[in-house]
């Protein structure tokens, strides 16, 4: 397999993990540990996680931008 093939299949693979773990990682936290979900009222414990969850996903979309530009 030539190089470039190789390094195009890889940036792709990488992305596609990337994106998987963080998908993952927001599944687990947000339904297995529900912090996802409001009781009656949204406390502390979900802010954080919704704000943890978007400045991460802002992370993601940064990180596939530097990666395939």
């Amino acid at each position: 397999m030539e190089d470039e093939t190789r390094d195009f299949f890889v940036k792709i693979l990488n992305s596609m993990s990337v994106v998987l773990l963080w998908m993952i990682l927001n599944v687990l936290f947000g339904i297995y540990y529900n912090y996802a979900f409001f009781d009656d009222y949204p406390n502390w414990k979900n802010y954080i996680f919704y704000l943890l969850s978007v400045a991460s996903f802002i992370w993601v979309l940064k990180y596939l931008y530097k990666k395939w530009k």
